[in-house]
């Protein structure tokens, strides 16, 4: 597995952050310009990336305050998971994003680029939310 990681903090409670990233109707907040098609509930979301792919990704796990897993509910272009990871830190809360990719050679050249992209996107952008 290949892994692209980013990580920020936030001054919010680990709380108030686990709560807003565990509810994937707020991850659209999240998103590049390049999603569209969007639709969410709170445990699964729908949504098509520009040129690429759908894709179906749920909520598999939660450890309160801790850890949000979330995978594909349906066949995904290649094997991938997604992690959002929080810990107090202080005042506020470091909050992590680790996606880790099954990527052949092939892919690993084409889709590297862009999966660091999103997920420093995603961190950055989850930041400003909160912030």
């Amino acid at each position: 597995m290949t892994t692209f990681e980013s990580s920020v903090a936030i001054a919010k409670p680990v709380e108030e952050v686990f709560a807003f990233l565990s509810d994937l109707n707020n991850h659209q907040q999240l998103m590049p310009e390049n999603i569209y098609n969007w639709s969410s509930s709170a445990d699964e979301a729908r949504f098509t990336i520009q040129n690429m792919a759908k894709l179906v990704l749920k909520v598999t796990e939660r450890i309160q305050n801790q850890e949000i897993l979330i995978e594909p509910a349906e066949q995904a272009p290649f094997a991938l998971n997604m992690r959002w990871l929080t810990a107090a830190d202080g005042a506020g809360t470091t909050a992590k994003l680790v996606v880790a990719a099954e990527l052949n050679m092939m892919l690993k050249m084409m889709a590297s680029g862009p999966l660091q992209k999103l997920v420093d996107h995603q961190v950055a952008t989850l930041a400003k939310v909160l912030g």
